[in-house]
């Protein structure tokens, strides 16, 4: 099960949010950047990229600090937030970004997702944020009436490299990860998930290790990492043997 530590963007600054609420935020470090570099000194084999600004002005808005993370990066990127045309997909990919996260624009449109699949395959994630079991989209600003289950296995035969869950109730709260909601959505589906959001302790790594049969091929951790409850080199010792979870590496 693969490890995977996540760097959100704000303002060019590595920072944390409680439930993605902009007015808690924590900012870490001024240097996203050195940020990187750490992780992957630490054993890190993939990096989690978000542009918070991006997702809520729904267009980049911190592609330069990315791009100065993905050059300096020896390890694969994936970057979310504010991914909602080609044209943007195919900046990332050109600066060698591995993976896209298409979230509030995969819920507006399955055309432009099944387009992406074709033009990049292999390079798609689906990021899918659920409050109490409903979609949340535009950087967690809006709760939808579509059951995060239906949205997933609705994206089944598209070519989707992978599933990110994240339960935004629990993300960045320290209150643990929500292991029976993401069973319920990986053994569901054929698509392999990557859970995400409360990550506390050495419990949820073991906990979410119990499910990985069930398809959970990975896990994204933020907050614990960055207030030092739990060390990547713990968790990536308590993962097991750290493979990449999709197929196209």
């Amino acid at each position: 099960m693969l490890i995977i530590p996540a760097i959100d963007l704000k303002a060019g600054t590595c920072v944390r949010l409680i439930q993605g609420d902009f007015r808690q935020v924590t900012v870490y470090s001024d240097s996203p950047a050195e940020v990187a570099r750490l992780w992957q000194e630490k054993g890190a084999k993939r990096i989690h990229l978000v542009d918070l600004d991006g997702a809520l002005a729904g267009f980049p808005r911190n592609q330069d600090v990315i791009h100065e993370i993905v050059k300096e990066a020896v390890v694969p990127i994936q970057v979310g937030g504010g991914i909602r045309d080609i044209k943007t997909i195919d900046t990332y990919i050109n600066m060698g970004v591995r993976w896209v996260i298409l979230g509030t624009a995969a819920f507006k449109s399955k055309t432009f997702v099944r387009e992406a699949c074709k033009t990049y395959p292999g390079k798609v994630i689906l990021g899918i944020d659920a409050s109490d079991g409903w979609v949340a989209i535009k950087g967690w600003t809006e709760i939808t009436t579509e059951s995060a289950k239906e949205i997933a296995k609705s994206y089944e035969g598209y070519g989707l490299e992978a599933i990110v869950y994240t339960d935004i109730k629990r993300d960045g709260t320290g209150k643990g990860i929500n292991i029976e909601a993401t069973k319920i959505i990986a053994e569901s589906l054929d698509i392999p998930v990557i859970a995400s959001g409360g990550v506390s302790g050495i419990r949820d790594i073991e906990g979410i290790k119990e499910i990985e049969p069930f398809g959970v091929t990975g896990v994204i951790i933020g907050k614990a990492l960055y207030a030092g409850a739990l060390s990547l080199e713990d968790a990536i010792k308590a993962a097991g043997v750290q493979m990449q979870p999709c197929s196209s590496l």
